[in-house]
């Protein structure tokens, strides 16, 4: 069987431009369409460590004054040494997402090493600019991007607006709808030489305190075992903590508000 041209033809390591030449349909964009109700991503926070970097998301999804989703998963690696978290539209964000990691390990393959961590910013960046007819139309994707830069020996932290503009922040961020809460909790609480456990511990912190403000981010549901998903980046290399390291975190998290008053038995 005889591949068709575009798939013989040398291009670019880019696996987005190689799928616009050949299935445009398939890219996380579109024209045209009137904004549908669909499940929104809130609140992501993330803040640097002394080791590298600690991003972490709630669980809930929103479609108006609708619970879409309790466990909807917001924080995703995206490869080796680099995770992003999701607000916005979560049908598309999670596309958009997917064709990242394509987009990473394809360049990889073809360039045979991996991009640098500014390079995989910018990658984000024009993809989200190639969905900003979308978001033009209330179908905005808002990602927070975080990971550890081998070059420089030090986690990196970068914001994002529907254009596609990208921003680094130094030192903690939040996006989503609880973001002025959690940024506010996060200025209480950050410290520039925390380790990685205690970084987590903050950063479950912010995102309790912007679930107690905004409805549309959701707390730790202790019934459910439903907890914050945390990701952590470092020299190590990038990974996700399982529900029984970040359990017992968010439930010493609660005894210590609860004997302070600030939860309900």
């Amino acid at each position: 069987m005889t591949l068709p041209d575009p798939y013989r033809t040398v291009g670019s390591a880019s696996f987005v431009e190689f799928l616009a030449s050949v299935h445009p349909d398939r890219l996380p964009r579109a024209d045209g369409i009137s904004p549908l109700p669909a499940p929104h991503g809130t609140t992501i926070v993330a803040l640097r460590t002394a080791d590298g970097v600690v991003l972490a998301g709630d669980r809930r999804a929103t479609m108006g004054n609708l619970i879409a989703q309790h466990d909807i998963e917001k924080v995703f690696v995206t490869d080796e040494y680099s995770v992003v978290g999701i607000a916005g539209t979560a049908g598309l964000a999670i596309e958009l997402v997917r064709v990242f990691c394509v987009e990473l390990e394809h360049y990889e393959k073809i360039e045979g090493m991996p991009l640098s961590l500014d390079g995989k910013a910018n990658r984000l960046a024009t993809l989200l600019r190639g969905n900003l007819g979308l978001a033009m139309q209330g179908l905005a994707v808002v990602p927070l991007f975080a990971g550890y830069d081998t070059a420089r020996g030090l986690g990196r932290i970068f914001a994002y607006d529907v254009t596609g503009g990208r921003y680094e922040e130094y030192d903690f961020y939040a996006v989503g709808s609880g973001s002025v809460f959690a940024r506010g909790s996060l200025k209480k609480l950050y410290r520039r030489d925390a380790s990685t456990d205690d970084a987590v511990r903050i950063a479950l912190e912010a995102l309790y305190d912007a679930a107690d403000d905004d409805s549309a981010t959701g707390g730790p549901d202790l019934a459910r075992g439903i907890f914050p998903i945390v990701g952590v980046v470092d020299e190590h290399g990038s990974r996700i903590l399982p529900d029984t390291e970040v359990g017992p975190v968010v439930e010493a998290m609660l005894a210590a508000r609860h004997a302070r008053g600030e939860v309900l038995p």
